[in-house]
């Protein structure tokens, strides 16, 4: 919370001479930024982060986003597309993290710079790598809410897309803290996909199988809240956690219907994501892996987060390299 606070004042304070020392050199510089759907509200703050930091650097940013969610073959269309194209540089969250592979080394072939963000690529070459623990936000937040059902009690998992690494990581952290609870009964664990819908679906379809369901482990926010609102529709309590602290979220949490979400920091993802790109187009130093420590989101602390996405800063980069969880850092 410090640590956002002091952000802003650092860059309200850096923005006029950050803008004033890189108009002249930005002048045709474009980011291709890549993400995988336009459902989950947690890539709108990718997207929102990149733009922001883009803009305080003065370049400019252009979106590829599948109209089908998650979509690998519209994806790898896309990429062909952005080579044509030549951007200045790329932003890239894979649909896949495997399945795109061939994808990156096509851009790698064609000698555009990228920036991989959110989900670790399992291939390719990359400037850096700018993303969170998934292990530890599910982790995290299954400890919170295990704690806040007294440490007893029936729960069930919402599960994202099947084989994701994000899913595959916050799925474990979930099942460790339940591992760590022996009055905690895991009674289902199911994709919902990361949709909302699906989350509502599949939650309603769980409920009719267990008249008894006392905690919700969601793997995204968007899953959580159309748990909670298959929860309202059966007029049935439960305590129900998420990941990804989207504003959605924050709205949820203050209206008492979530009871936490793991923070995974879109915004601050997309923006350093954005400006690692930029300073490697400008020869500057760059940070090579930056992976934000999960923060549990509550109605105690969740203050900071209340913010309008269109009203927040991006870190300064003297910041941002203060995050970087791989040394060293690199001159270009």
């Amino acid at each position: 919370m410090k640590t956002l606070k002091s952000n802003l004042k650092l860059i309200a304070a850096a923005l006029p001479v950050a803008l004033l020392s890189t108009g002249a050199l930005a002048a045709d510089e474009t980011i291709a930024v890549f993400t995988k759907n336009q459902t989950n509200p947690y890539f709108q703050t990718v997207r929102v982060g990149a733009e922001v930091a883009a803009k305080s650097m003065g370049a400019k940013v252009v979106h590829y986003i599948p109209t089908k969610p998650d979509s690998i073959p519209e994806q790898l269309s896309q990429i062909e597309d952005v080579i044509v194209k030549k951007p200045s540089a790329i932003v890239f969250v894979p649909v896949d993290y495997k399945a795109m592979v061939p994808g990156v080394e096509q851009i790698n072939d064609a000698k555009i710079p990228v920036v991989n963000v959110t989900d670790r690529s399992a291939g390719g070459k990359f400037l850096a790598f700018v993303g969170a623990d998934d292990y530890s936000l599910g982790l995290e937040t299954g400890r919170y809410l295990l704690k806040e059902m007294g440490g007893k009690g029936n729960v069930v998992i919402l599960e994202g897309v099947k084989g994701s690494l994000t899913n595959i990581d916050r799925v474990r952290g979930f099942n460790d803290a339940i591992k760590e609870n022996k009055d905690v009964k895991l009674l289902a664990s199911q994709p919902a996909n990361y949709q909302r819908l699906q989350g509502l679906q599949v939650m309603e379809n769980l409920m009719q199988s267990h008249p008894q369901i006392d905690g919700v482990l969601a793997a995204n926010d968007a899953m959580a809240i159309g748990a909670i609102e298959a929860l309202d529709g059966a007029n049935r309590k439960a305590k129900v956690i998420g990941i990804n602290g989207t504003k959605e979220a924050v709205d949820a949490i203050k209206a008492g219907k979530l009871l936490a979400s793991g923070d995974y920091n879109g915004f601050v993802q997309g923006c350093i994501g954005t400006m690692v790109a930029i300073r490697a187009l400008r020869n500057e130093a760059i940070v090579t892996e930056v992976v934000l420590k999960p923060t549990v989101v509550n109605a105690s602390n969740y203050q900071p987060y209340d913010v309008p996405l269109d009203a927040r800063a991006c870190p300064s980069w003297a910041d941002a390299a203060a995050m970087a969880t791989k040394a060293p850092t690199k001159t270009n």
